[in-house]
């Protein structure tokens, strides 16, 4: 989330669309760069950007703000959790700031989620607070970067509890068991556990998707846990994408395999660091990453409207 202090703007209009053009799509995306450009970070997650293309997707709804045409903001609200309240994105075009674009954007998105929202502050910077206090929402959660060098090369050999053999994924023959694995392994956390044959697709379909860096692991041929690398090839950037074991395969140092072979994938790829996301309370998720060598690199907060 960036934002703005408020002054009025004369001519301002936001428009609430269930699916962009191409066209907008583009528009929007291109309004990502430039502010990406200007502050060392994306505004909008993965997600979201995804979601931007490919017509319209239950329950997401698009805010574009312009002034005489022009776009100047955007946000995007998705209401597909059955139990936590709409969750939500927003940016300001760096070279229009300080017009109280950020706080139109906010009230909009409390207009139409009823009052009951959550919204995504990306790198947790100090304007974002001051929005999210001026909007009336308390800070809930707290999503942390970390980052290691892979150079030079420190990562242990991985050791796979016994009867476990690992292989990488098949695309188009993996998904469904994928999907599956995945919803039960991400069963409390619900923007990773809820991907969808469509979401897979969409990552898939990226240029940075390659199977051999995702990792599928087995026992007695079912699939029990994986872990999904990916390269940002232009920040020569390697990222543990997801890891994910079954509640029942927990506890005999999977995870912890898995991550060590995604590390020296990542490596052996020339990527000369790694990077991951954790929540700031899953304290041996913590562990486990800061042993590996990992250390806080920046933070996304989400805010919410009292409960």
């Amino acid at each position: 989330m960036t934002i703005d202090a408020v002054i009025p703007e004369p001519g301002r209009q936001i428009q609430t669309l269930d699916e962009l053009t191409p066209e907008q799509a583009e528009a929007v995306l291109e309004l990502l760069r430039e502010s990406a450009r200007a502050d060392g970070m994306q505004a909008v997650s993965e997600q979201g950007r995804l979601q931007l293309r490919g017509g319209k997707r239950e329950g997401v709804r698009h805010f574009l703000l312009t002034v005489e045409g022009e776009l100047r903001g955007y946000a995007q609200l998705e209401d597909t959790d059955p139990v936590e309240a709409p969750a939500a994105e927003l940016v300001v075009h760096p070279a229009h700031r300080g017009r109280g674009h950020g706080r139109a954007l906010g009230t909009a998105l409390l207009g139409a989620s009823g009052k009951r929202l959550r919204v995504w502050a990306h790198g947790g910077k100090s304007a974002a607070r001051h929005l999210s206090q001026v909007l009336g929402l308390t800070l809930f959660r707290e999503l942390r970067q970390l980052r290691r060098p892979l150079t030079p090369m420190d990562i242990p050999e991985p050791v796979y509890p016994p009867g476990v053999t690992v292989r990488t994924f098949v695309p188009g023959e993996d998904d469904a068991a994928w999907l599956s694995v995945n919803a039960r392994a991400f069963a409390h956390h619900p923007e990773q556990g809820s991907l969808t044959q469509r979401d897979l697709d969409d990552r898939k379909a990226e240029p940075w998707f390659d199977p051999k860096g995702f990792f599928l692991a087995e026992r007695e041929g079912e699939l029990i846990g994986f872990h999904w690398t990916k390269v940002h090839a232009e920040e020569q950037l390697g990222e543990v994408y997801v890891i994910g074991v079954l509640p029942e395969a927990q506890g005999g140092g999977l995870g912890l395999a898995l991550t060590s072979l995604g590390l020296r994938h990542l490596a052996a790829q020339g990527m000369p660091a790694a990077m991951l996301y954790v929540d700031a309370d899953n304290a041996a998720a913590l562990t486990v990453y800061e042993r590996l060598g990992f250390t806080t690199h920046e933070v996304d907060l989400m805010y919410r409207t009292e409960t």
